[in-house]
Parts: C-alpha cells; structure tokens; sequence
C-alpha cells in the first residue's frame, strides 16, 4: 500500500474531519482493553461492551456516510463530466451551424445582388418598345427609305434631263453667235423670222427639249 492509499484511506475513515481516525483508535484500545482485563465486575464490563458498541455503531454510520459521499461525489463528478460533454458538443455544433449561416448569407447576397441588377435591367428592358412596334417601325422607315431612294432617282433623271437641256442650249447659242460673227448683227436678225425668235426664247427659258 502507497502512502497516497494510506492518507486516502485516512481521510475515508476521518470523514469529515471531525476527528473519526481518533475515534477509532480509542474505540481499539477501549477494544483491548476489554478483553484484556479480567477482574472487571460484569455490570462495568457491560457498561464497557456497550460503550464500545455505541462507538462502533457511530464508525460505522460515518464510514457509510463517508462512503455514500464518495459515492455520490463520483457520480456528481461523473454527471459533470457528461454535461461538460455535451456542451462541447453543442459548441461544435453551433460553430458548424455558424459556419453553415456565414455560407448561407453569402448565397443570399449574390441571390440578392443578382435580383437587384435583373430589376434594374428588366426595367430598362421594360422602357423599350415591344419586337412587334420595332419591326412595325422598322418596316415603316424602310418603306419611307425606298420612296426617298426614289425620288432622288426621279431627281437625278430630271437633273441629268436638265444638264442635256442646258447643253443643247448652250451648243445653240454657239451656233447663234457663229451665225451672227459670219454674217453680221443686222443681216442675222433678218434671216430668223418670228417662229425662230420664239424658239430661241424657249431655249433661254430653259423648257425642256428632246435630244436627237
């Protein structure tokens, strides 16, 4: 036996500290003692017996109570272990569910995030004309594109028209005035008669005339 086993035994046996380890060593020499002395009268040695039986019957009350205290010290001890346990493993487990929230938040920023930029573009979205009016629309300025394309062809067909014109008057009045240098201002003036005159008028005026 260990010193450690005797002073844990001692300490068992004194209990609570009210003086249990002398108690029993008074009841053992009041034990031997008795059986030792032989010329006691059998009324003090009654006395004695049940002195020393009150005393074991008291050690032994403290022994069991030292005992069941022990007993339920363990077992105390035991439960706060277990508890002690189990709020560790709740402590693990909000920390999981901590961490399982901090993902979950972030999931609902981008989910947030996103929807605000889908509001954003559904309302540009919205602002702008359905397909339907953009083809209608469409359709319209193509149509109104063909009638300009053909007017300014029909305005380059007059334009070209009008420069053939111009040319043809403008190789006349050469004609004229070689007319007029060869035989003289007066003399040409008598040659063109009043139907003549009015065509060159017309020429001037810039009518339209068809080219041979």
């Amino acid at each position: 036996m260990t010193d450690e086993d005797v002073i844990r035994r001692r300490l068992l046996i004194d209990g609570d500290g009210t003086g249990d380890d002398r108690r029993l060593n008074m009841l053992l020499k009041t034990f031997i003692k008795w059986c030792c002395t032989t010329h006691e009268s059998p009324i003090d040695s009654q006395s004695t017996l049940d002195r020393i039986l009150s005393q074991l019957t008291q050690s032994e009350y403290t022994f069991t109570k030292s005992r069941i205290m022990a007993t339920t010290s363990s077992a105390e001890l035991q439960n706060y272990e277990n508890l002690l346990q189990q709020i560790s493993d709740d402590i693990e487990r909000a920390k999981q569910e901590i961490g399982e929230k901090k993902l979950e938040f972030k999931k609902a920023k981008i989910i947030r995030k996103n929807r605000a930029e889908y509001e954003v573009l559904a309302n540009v979205i919205n602002e702008q004309p359905d397909r339907k009016q953009t083809d209608e629309k469409l359709s319209q300025l193509k149509k109104e594109l063909n009638s300009l394309e053909e007017k300014s062809e029909k305005l380059n067909e007059q334009m070209e028209l009008r420069r053939k014109q111009f040319h043809v008057l403008i190789a006349s009045i050469h004609q004229l005035e070689a007319l007029l240098d060869a035989s003289g201002a007066n003399d040409s003036l008598d040659v063109f008669d009043d139907e003549d005159m009015d065509i060159l008028n017309m020429k001037s005026d810039g009518d339209p005339m068809e080219v041979s």
